[in-house]
């Protein structure tokens, strides 16, 4: 029986009643709360008002970032080791992919590689919550993908305000949840706000742009904002499981400790094994669900050119590390791992 699932969004009576306020108010799509939410979001990484687009998913705001960004039949460089939206989006903007290996003994696109690549735009997601310092790209188009990074920090930045936009994911799994599915798109430069948000505004207009319906609720944002005020508590929870973790002895995924302007979120615990399915297997026999985080298809038929992207996914096991875990779920999960 499964006991402890490798991940769950951590909600409450307080998101509960965020829902029943938006549903008895009787208006639903978006509105007030879709801008609260953006201007809080604003307010959190450190941006003036206004310069947040609150939209369906994280995949649409990676869209809509392209889309901003010409950047249809452009030479788009992100790595191989990543998750799928990527490609979509990519596909769906008819943009060329190149693919890039990540760095040895890092989940993050090889930035040595990217300097030789000649891209147009870059995507670059910060996996498992490590940023990575970018500012030596400062004349390039950089899209920062803090999916799975929201509040990790670079020079004390907010990552998402480094590179040309940054855009973020509320899907179920991510850091927080706005009810299910979600995104954000960011940018200091207003003027890719201003049509952002002119082509997610897609009803009763005057003209033929063309335009589509990324559109997220309000009552999602009422959910996402609850979480946003949340998230600061809900890092420190991950922090002390993941150092929990590493006390036991467990060998994770870790930022270089040299580098000190550099601060990750823990929104995985990746452990290094060149056991992982004995990991995996041993468990799943005592109700634990364990993941190996990245299998992606493309790197499997071409190993010879992602060397370090498929190493890491045959040497790596995802443990969970959610907020609402107990410290005897953490007991169970160390059990079964130390003894193997």
């Amino acid at each position: 029986i499964l006991m402890i699932p490798h991940n769950r969004p951590t909600l409450n009576i307080e998101e509960e009643e965020a829902a029943i306020r938006v549903i008895r108010s009787g208006w639903l799509t978006q509105g007030k709360e879709v801008e609260a939410f953006e201007n809080e979001f604003c307010k959190f990484v450190g941006l003036p008002e206004g310069h947040a687009v609150a939209v369906s998913s994280g995949t649409a705001s990676l869209f809509l970032s392209l889309w901003v960004l010409n950047a249809k039949n452009k030479k788009i460089s992100f790595p191989g080791y990543v998750c799928s939206a990527l490609h979509h989006s990519v596909a769906m903007i008819s943009g060329n992919e190149n693919l890039i290996d990540i760095a040895p003994n890092s989940p993050n696109l090889d930035l040595s590689l990217l300097k030789k690549s000649n891209s147009d735009i870059t995507i670059l997601p910060y996996m498992y919550g490590i940023p990575m310092d970018i500012s030596d790209f400062e004349n390039e188009i950089i899209i920062e993908d803090c999916c799975q990074a929201l509040g990790a920090k670079v020079n004390n930045k907010h990552v998402g305000l480094h590179g040309t936009v940054g855009i973020y994911s509320f899907y179920v799994t991510k850091l927080i949840t706005s009810g299910g599915h979600g995104g954000m798109f960011v940018s200091s430069d207003k003027s890719l706000i201003d049509r952002v948000k002119d082509y997610r505004e897609f009803d009763d207009r005057q003209d033929y742009k063309k335009r589509f319906n990324f559109q997220m609720t309000d009552i999602q944002a009422a959910i996402g904002r609850v979480q946003l005020k949340k998230l600061p508590t809900f890092l420190q929870r991950r922090e002390k499981i993941f150092q929990r973790y590493k006390k036991e002895g467990l060998e994770l995924l870790d930022v270089d400790p040299e580098l000190k302007h550099i601060s990750p979120v823990r929104y995985r615990a990746i452990l290094k094994t060149t056991k992982p399915q004995k990991i995996i297997n041993s468990l799943q026999s005592i109700g634990v669900k364990s993941i190996i985080p990245t299998d992606e298809y493309i790197i499997l038929e071409n190993q010879s050119l992602f060397p370090n992207s498929f190493q890491f996914t045959r040497e790596t096991v995802s443990l969970p590390i959610y907020p609402s875990l107990t410290n005897s779920d953490i007991d169970i999960i160390l059990s079964g791992v130390i003894t193997k």
